[in-house]
């Protein structure tokens, strides 16, 4: 995956509450991205057994999972390719299919899907405040979710699953660190 990695940033350490989450989120939007540039294709997919788990496959799920919670759950939008997807036939669909796409594909996709997460985002904002509520209910709950509440889990699926890309990427090349 030959792309130039825009720079991390600390988060500011005296930002108001949407600074502070927006801050956090790209700075782990930024790590996976330090943690997967660079890759080949051969790369991307390489697994770490017993975990099924792939570089490409974190990169395809976390678009997958931008697009869940920013155009299905707060807008109530589909966006494709989740939309057509069979996910009756593989529930894992976004991590198995990672396999079949090219480096510069799953990029695109994860920056499309972040550039529709952002725009949503920014709309959102400027429409109230965090305390805003989904426009689609909770799978789970039935309720709807805050502005709030979608952004503190995009920051933890980020961090859980950098977690991942840290070991993933280790194994790959032995990089380490940041």
């Amino acid at each position: 995956m030959e792309t130039l990695t825009p720079e991390r940033v600390d988060p500011q350490h005296h930002a108001d509450e949407v600074g502070t989450l927006l801050g956090f989120l790209d700075f782990h939007r930024r790590t996976l991205l330090l943690k997967t540039d660079g890759l080949d294709g051969e790369a991307l997919r390489r697994r770490l057994p017993p975990s099924t788990m792939t570089l490409g496959g974190l990169i395809k799920h976390l678009a997958m999972v931008e697009d869940n919670w920013f155009s299905q759950v707060w807008l109530d939008e589909h966006v494709e390719p989740w939309a057509s997807a069979d996910w009756d036939a593989d529930r894992d669909w976004e991590w198995t299919s990672a396999a079949d796409d090219t480096p510069e594909e799953l990029r695109a996709q994860w920056d499309a899907s972040v550039a529709r997460s952002q725009r949503a985002l920014t709309a959102a904002l400027a429409a109230g405040g965090l305390d805003q509520e989904s426009r689609r209910r909770h799978r789970g709950t039935g309720e709807p979710v805050s502005l709030r509440w979608v952004l503190v889990h995009m920051i933890e699926e980020y961090a859980r699953h950098n977690g991942h890309a840290d070991l993933l990427r280790e194994a790959v090349d032995g990089a380490t660190g940041e």
